[in-house]
Formats: C-alpha cells, structure tokens, sequence
C-alpha cells in the first residue's frame, strides 16, 4: 500500500472480507485504511500470499472506493521509476499524480446524490410526521411516493427542499447516497477549420514525427520564435486524433499562455481539459475525470500534468522545454515533467515532442549523442525577418531612470511608425532598495539576507523571497533623515515610461499586475488591440505571447546572470535574451531589438549577436565539458535548512562523514551555506554529490540516503534530496 506520508517502506494490509470472502482490490485502486488514530486514503501497489509483519499487527482495508482502478499500469510504472530515480518515497510520489480531491477519497468518476426514506422515514410518513412541519412532511411524501429522488428533481419540485432535509437528516428520517453517473459518450475529434499553409520546414517536421507515430522517438523541435512551432504541434495533434488517439501537452504556465489555449479550442471541436495551479481543487477534480473517462482528446497541463490519465496516448508535446517551471523546486517531490514525459513516451511506446526557440543544453547533448532528433525551423512563419538585434553601451550613454537616451529615442521612433514597443526588465515593483542618504541605511528584509523591493503604489516595502510586509517609511528609522528609492522595477519604469510618452498608453505584466483570474487576458486585450502601445513586463512577457504589431524590444539590466556562481546562469540570461528579442517583428513589420549593458564586450553577448543561440550553446557546451559540469556529469544536492546556520551545516556534515569514502567516480562537495543563506527565517545549506557516471551516483544515493535518514541531527533540521538541480542555491 502505498501511503502520503514520508516513510520509504510501502505498508502491508488485510484484503477486505466481503460476505465472508477475502477481497483484493486490484492494483492502482484507492481503499482507505486505518493508520494509527488516523484514516488515510492510500493505493494498492502490489499484492501478496503473506507478509513480513506478524498477523497480529496486520489491519484490515476499512473500505474499496474505487470500482476500476484510477492509475492503470503504465501509470504505476512511471510512478515507480520516478520513485526510483529521484529516490523519494513512493506514497508521495503517487500521492502527487491525483488532484488533491481524490486523496482524501472524493469519487473517481461523476457521482450524483440520491435522496431516500431511511426505515424510521417511512414510519414517520405513513403516521403523517411531522404534524407541525409542512415542508418537511412533503419532502416524506415525495420521498415515500418516488422511492428516491435527485436534487434536481427535488428543486423542480420545491426550490426551498434543503432547509427541510437538513431537519429531516438530524432526526434520521432521510438519507443520501452517491450513486455513479454514467460515463459521457464518447465523441469523435473534428477540425474546425484548416491551419495556414505549412513552410516546407514546418512540412518536414510534420512528416517526420507523423511516420513515427505508434513508436516511442525523441524529438527537439529547434524553431526560432515566430517559426511556427504551435502550428506544428496541431498538425501531429490532427493526425493523433484522426486515428482514435490522445495528445498530452505541457507547458510551463498556463496562466502565460491563454493564446496557445484558444488556439486549441479553435481548431479542434473536441472537449480539452486543463489542468493547471489556477484551478479550484473541484475544477482539477473535473479535469482530471474528464481526461480519465476518455472525454478529453487532449490534456494540456502544467508540470504536474505529466501525471494525468490519457487513455490511448498517441503524441506528447513540450513546449518551451527549456523553461525552469517544470522543475519541482520546493516541496518534497523534486522532479522535471520534461525528463519524465520523455520517460512516459518511451514506456508508451509514442513520439515526444519538445519544442523551443532555445533548447536547454541537456537537450542539445542528448541531440548531439544521437539521442534525439533535432528538426529546425529557421524562418519565421509569417515571412518576416529576424530582428535586428543592438547593443547600447551604457558607459558611454546618458541614463535617466534606467532608460538610455538611444532606447528613448527608438521608442518614439517606433510609436510614431504606429508600432507597439516592449520593454524588459525581470525585476518587479518600483525599486529594489530603498536607501538612506545620511547614513547608509539600506531597508532589509529581518527574515533573509536580502533588501526589501519599494513598492511605491501600494506605499509598501516588500520582500520577493519571504513575502514580508512593511509600510513605506518616509525617513531612516536610524538617523531620520530623507530615504530614496535606488534602482529601477517595472513599476518605476512604467512611471517613467507615462512621463516621456503621455500619448501613448501603457500596459504593465508582472506579477503585481496579474493576481486574479483574468488580469492576464486583459492585459493581453489591450495589447492584441492595440489599445495599450508600450508593454512594460518581467519574465512573464517571454513566454509564449503573440503581438504582431510589436515592433521594438527593449531589454533592461541585461547584465543580470553575466557574473553569477551558477554555472548556469549564463544559459537562462541567453535564453531570457533570446525570447524576449523574438517578440519583435512577428508581423509584416520589421523588428528592432535593443540591449542596454555595461559590459558590450562581454563573449556572451558577442556571441548572441554574432551566431545567435547556437553559437552560444556551441561554446557553453564545450566550457561545461571543460569544467565537468552537466550534462557532462550528473548531479544531486541535500539541501538543509534550519532555525540556526550551525544546526544546517552539522547535519550536512555529518551526512558528508557517513559517506566514508564514496565509490570511485564519486565526489562530494561541501557543505557550503546557500548563496542566499537566510530565507524566511531559516538558514539553508547544501552539499552535492557528483559523478561523470549515473548509474555510480543514483547506486550511491541508493546506499548512503538510508543512512541519512536515521541520522539524529536530521530531526532538528528539514532537508530534501534533489536530484538533477537545475538551481545552485
């Protein structure tokens, strides 16, 4: 039985005795079973004729809530190699695959509740109970007269019938049950209308992966932005469906990207379920039936969507593969739903698609070691030229509140051509410090080592890592002379931006713009119909947004990620750079992107414009290869944290010391304290296990985190094993 608790061991129990019988539910089926005071909702994993445990400590299932099981067995053979590969306990890795409703035991498939007459019921109503409640002894009679009846067919009748039943069920004269519902019929995929002519790039693509189709094959869909790569995935989706398939599509967020979604619902006349963070706990639970029941033909999902039930898979897409979001970096479950959809086509036995403008450099070794196939789309669908991609040397450019005089200029150049211009800076709120000119008093965030950011609007001081809250100060709280705010956010751009171009109206997208649902469609409106001429907005503006009529990028603060101690730091910067530059020109118009940075002679950003993304990721593989970084090695890091720095690093230390002298290949590094080492009140450490060899690492981590585990200084701190990090803390 597998359980959500953290202990690694599946748990043994009775069969449940049906009439005398002994039944076993079969594997994949949830039951709910007695676990110490509690009732946990569990799912069978295997069965057998005895168990290591003494008879008298087995406990018997209390109860079967599932008629067919809800994972199937390819489901539970993913489940079980993820368990294994990221070596976290099997009950939380299963527990991750169902909406939060159906583990606490809510019905697999549609249920409807039927109300009856319980036996002292139809002893009240055939005495005419009660007298003095004539509601009440309606609801008897109908009840007595129709035997059961559903809710519906109770307001048809009496649209007040639930005051009524709430005093009847205290008095135990009327019961419900959930009575399953039939399954929808299944209907046949249809194309609503046809797609644009393909390139003969897009063509190649399409016919390549479609004579693949019935067998598993890897491939990275290379496109620059604007290339067409959605209209790709439609067309293989077209065919999945006309041969009685499924498609599975991820994405990193589909909060960003509401036009792919559209895109989907106009071209295809089939029901879509979305499974996503956005949704309520019950719409995930519909989603999630309707892609189980066969309903849904396609399942488009963020990370956790790798999981859903698709019955008949025929094709799996990623889109934007190279994106950090679907890496599970918090919590106990660490996984990335791109490595593993590759794992779940390959076990399937159907085609994988991953698709981005800026593959991630793993992807590219694994295409460079004939792994995957690489298909590249290298003009832009709708004919337009790549961008012209330029420099500005802000230490020989004048600055006025981050914008230099060559990007103002170009702005009102392009406004004035009746183009729309974006503007990028990957930093919210109105200024990341605010400072004391006194004395040198820089606001801090008490919980982590970090300055909190001015958020001049709302008149608070706001930590982007604690969520800590505070009022805008108007003087130093330790000399009480005048504060300032120091640097540039969105929110200071925007304000400069409505200064210089009074005319031209302005759409912000960050996350303190987009906090209901809605807000990100809105601003998408008013960009799409050209109510809105400059977009001001962080990373959330790169991902997947079309605007056709944008004609200059401006790219704030690019220096970010030029000089960091993650090694990977320079790949996310060329792909931040990269995408953002594709949103311009998309059009019929040509396109202009502009970089402000203090460092123009730096060799990445001379490659960028000189080769573009590959030349980069030439480079950046041969200096990983050097460096012995991956994808030329494999890495996991035990991360710890705790109330005091000393307490992090004893237990990583001390888990460092039972390693003893690791196998051959393997190495391990630290401990070292994060590079931010104090969040949200805790101290954060970090130890990594390093090896060229896979197979000798996850051997390793297979002896040593047992070991660990049952280490005394592991109960004073919270620690977690990440294997495969793509974040060097």
């Amino acid at each position: 039985m597998a359980l959500d608790t953290p202990a690694r061991p599946l748990f043994d129990y009775l069969p449940l005795h049906a009439e005398g019988e002994p039944t076993l539910p079969p594997l994949g089926t949830r039951v709910r079973v007695p676990f110490g005071r509690r009732r946990l909702v569990g799912v069978v994993i295997a069965t057998a004729d005895r168990s290591e445990l003494p008879p008298a400590r087995l406990r018997p299932i209390i109860e079967v809530l599932d008629a067919t099981p809800v994972l199937d067995g390819a489901a539970l053979a993913l489940l079980q190699w993820a368990a294994e590969y990221y070596h976290h306990p099997l009950g939380q890795v299963v527990a991750s695959a169902l909406p939060k409703a159906l583990r606490i035991g809510a019905p697999a498939t549609p249920t409807e509740d039927r109300w009856s007459l319980t036996e002292d019921g139809v002893a009240a109503a055939v005495a005419g109970e009660p007298r003095r409640a004539l509601r009440q002894r309606m609801l008897l009679g109908l009840l007595g007269s129709r035997g059961t009846a559903a809710a519906a067919e109770l307001d048809a009748v009496d649209p007040g019938w639930r005051n009524a039943a709430r005093a009847l069920l205290r008095r135990g004269w009327i019961a419900s049950s959930a009575v399953p519902l039939p399954a929808p019929p299944s209907t046949e995929a249809a194309v609503r209308a046809a797609g644009p002519a393909l390139l003969p790039e897009q063509n190649t693509a399409v016919e390549i992966v479609g004579a693949a189709l019935g067998a598993f094959g890897a491939f990275v869909l290379h496109g620059i932005t604007g290339s067409g790569k959605t209209e790709v995935y439609l067309r293989l989706i077209e065919r999945v469906l006309h041969c009685g398939g499924r498609a599975l599509v991820l994405v990193p967020e589909i909060s960003l990207t509401p036009q792919l979604l559209t895109r989907f619902r106009e071209r295809f006349e089939t029901p879509i379920a979305a499974l996503h963070s956005g949704l309520t706990d019950h719409e995930r639970l519909l989603a999630w039936r309707s892609a189980f029941l066969g309903e849904a033909r396609i399942v488009l999902g963020t990370r956790s969507a790798v999981f859903a039930p698709v019955p008949q898979l025929g094709l799996i897409v990623v889109d934007e593969e190279h994106d950090a979001s679907f890496k599970q970096h918090e919590g106990g479950f660490r996984y990335c739903a791109r490595d593993l959809a590759v794992v779940r086509a390959q076990q399937a036995g159907v085609p994988v698609v991953l698709g981005s403008a800026t593959p991630a450099l793993e992807t590219l070794y694994n295409v460079a070691k004939n792994r995957y196939t690489r298909l590249v789309l290298a003009r832009r669908a709708a004919q337009a030229a790549p961008p012209v991609l330029r420099l500005i040397d802000l230490r020989v450019s004048v600055v006025s509140s981050g914008l230099a005089t060559a990007s103002v200029q170009a702005i009102e150049q392009h406004l004035a051509a009746d183009g729309q211009v974006l503007v990028f800076l990957n930093r919210r709120g109105y200024a990341p410090t605010l400072l004391c000119t006194a004395c040198g008093w820089i606001a801090p965030c008490r919980d982590c080592d970090a300055r909190l950011t001015v958020h001049l609007a709302a008149g608070r001081l706001r930590c982007h890592h604690c969520g800590a809250d505070a009022p805008l100060p108007a003087r130093c709280p330790i000399c009480g002379f005048t504060v300032k705010p120091v640097g540039q956010g969105t929110e200071r751009i925007e304000q400069s931006l409505a200064a210089l171009f009074p005319q031209a109206p302005i759409a912000r997208l960050d996350r303190d713009v987009v906090r209901r649902r809605g807000d990100m469609e809105g601003v998408m409106r008013r960009m799409s119909s050209g109510e809105a001429r400059i977009l001001v907005g962080t990373q959330m503006v790169t991902k997947g947004h079309d605007f056709p009529n944008v004609t200059l990028v401006v790219v704030l603060n690019a220096d970010q990620g030029l000089f960091s101690t993650d090694f990977r730091a320079p790949e996310r910067l060329a792909q931040t750079i990269v995408q953002v530059a594709g949103r311009a020109g998309r059009g019929t118009k040509p396109g202009e992107v502009l970089i402000q940075t203090e460092f123009p002679d730096h060799p990445l950003l001379i490659s960028l414009l000189a080769e573009g993304y590959d030349g980069f990721s030439r480079t950046a593989l041969e200096e990983r290869e050097q460096a012995a970084w991956p994808p030329f090695s494999r890495l996991a890091a035990l991360r710890a944290s705790a109330r005091s720095a000393d307490a992090a690093l004893e237990f990583l230390s001390e888990a460092r010391r039972i390693a003893r002298r690791p196998p051959s290949g393997v190495r391990l590094l630290g401990p070292v304290a994060a590079a931010m080492a104090k969040r949200a009140g805790r101290h954060h450490a970090q130890l990594l296990v390093e090896s060229r060899i896979r197979s000798r690492l996850h051997q390793f981590l297979d002896g040593w985190l047992p070991e660990v585990e049952h280490l005394r200084s592991a109960r004073r701190v919270r620690w977690a094993l990440d294997v495969d990090p793509i974040e060097l803390f």
